[in-house]
Parts: C-alpha cells; structure tokens; sequence
C-alpha cells in the first residue's frame, strides 16, 4: 500500500559490536514536504537496544508537526515495538518495576521515548516492524550508517529533496508479526533480542540491481548487498515475480525487456 502523502516515514536502525561496545543508531525520516533527513551518531560503550532507541528517539525528536499527521515508523526491534506500546504500562505503574521487581533496564531512554511521543499527539505513531537484511532499501540504509558509526568511520549523511535521494523509499516492507523475545518482558536485562539480525527472511524470489548500466538479479540479499553496498549511485529492490521484476524496471526508466545478468 502507498504511503498517504500527509505522512512521516521514519525508518530506524540500531548496531552494537560487541553488546555491550561501541554502537552506532540511525534514522531516515521522510517528511510530508518531501524532504529527506538522515540522523545517526556513535557511541563509545553501549549496548544494542540502547542504540534501537536511541534511534527512534532522535527520529520523533525532530519532527515539529504543525498539525496532526499519521507517522509510519519502521524498526526490526521487537524490543522498542513491544516495550512502547505494552510494557511500558505495567513497569510505569510498578514504578519502573518489571513484574519480578527488578529494576527496568534503560528506563531513561524508555522515560525519554514515551515523552517524544506524547508530545507529539494528536498526531499517532504506527510502530511496524521489518526485519532485519530483507533488502528494504530504507532499512538496509539505516543498518549502513548505524554500523558505520559504530566502527567510527564517517558516513555522508544525506539530507535534501526525495527525488535527489539514492535510496528508493516507495517501496514499503510487507507487513509482518512481531516475534516473540527469547526473554520475557521486563526482566531487567540488556540482553533482551532487539532486532533479531541476521535471524532469516520471509524471502522474495529474487533482487534486482542495476549499477553502471548493468542490471543484474541476485538469489539472495547477501549477493545483492556485495555489490551495491557503499555505491551511491547503485539501484536495488526486492520482486517476488516476473511481473514485479518488469514494473522495477519502468520505476527505474529501463526498458522492461532488457535483459537481466
């Protein structure tokens, strides 16, 4: 389904070598104006689901609606989906208290991620998940920069008109369940799943890329990844038949009949 063009489309991404060690949390946001904002930053000694949110936090923490507007915000952490929207209420009301009264882990952030979205009502947050590496170019974005600045290395964040963007954004990840955590909710722990990397896909039938005049179509992301990965001018997107695969190619202004490597 197309995005409704009042919206805000946020995509987020958190990474962590190590969980904890150094970590690194990005956003793209799409604004109704049809600008592009890329966020991300670093951070010495962190843990995974630290930087999960840290990411949605800055997201929501840009955003000045000057009147209410649905916001699509996509993540691959079940944690920051599951913690916002139901456990939240019961450590709150247990004074930030997991069920076995322990202490709730990263309260701050959990404080910090339910001020931003109450002081952006009327205006609603859809939390979606996506998982993670299944070639959604707005999440495999976000996954770069996050990683980049976990390892320290300088990543051009991008900001400007959608139509001047590398990233192709139309295409929106199907709609997914949440999984479920390997720990219960609200036990404490940092090491609760957050994203679930690298845990699998539902899988398209194939990605298509098309880089320097060259299209090619890949059986998997992996292969796909290997050659866009870091190239700006690089094109790619997931198909789930033939039919797809031609309407990429008209997206793209090639020819539907040329032919795929």
């Amino acid at each position: 389904m197309p995005l409704d063009p009042s919206s805000v489309l946020i995509y987020t991404d958190g990474a962590c070598t190590g969980n904890p060690g150094p970590g690194g949390w990005a956003c793209i946001v799409l604004l109704p104006d049809g600008n592009v904002h890329e966020l991300g930053g670093g951070v010495k000694e962190t843990t995974n689901n630290r930087m999960e949110m840290a990411a949605a936090i800055r997201a929501l923490a840009m955003l000045e609606p000057k009147e209410q507007c649905p916001i699509v915000l996509y993540t691959d952490s079940s944690y920051v989906i599951k913690g916002i929207t139901q456990w939240i209420w019961g450590w709150r009301s247990r004074g930030w208290k997991s069920a076995d009264g322990k202490d709730v882990a990263n309260r701050e952030l959990w404080e910090e991620l339910l001020r931003q979205v109450t002081r952006l009502k009327p205006s609603t947050i859809d939390w979606r998940y996506v998982r993670g590496h299944s070639g959604y170019p707005g999440n495999e974005r976000c996954d770069e920069i996050a990683v980049a600045f976990a390892k320290n290395k300088r990543e051009q964040l991008y900001v400007g008109p959608r139509e001047g963007y590398f990233i192709d954004l139309s295409e929106l990840p199907d709609a997914e369940p949440i999984p479920e955590n390997k720990k219960p909710a609200g036990t404490g722990s940092n090491t609760t799943p957050g994203g679930n990397r690298g845990s699998g896909s539902s899988g398209p039938a194939s990605y298509l890329s098309y880089h320097n005049g060259v299209l090619q179509r890949h059986k998997t992301w992996a292969e796909c990844e290997r050659r866009v990965k870091g190239q700006s001018n690089a094109k790619f997107k997931k198909a789930k038949s033939p039919s797809e695969e031609r309407e990429i190619l008209i997206g793209w202004g090639l020819d539907p009949q040329t032919k795929i490597d």
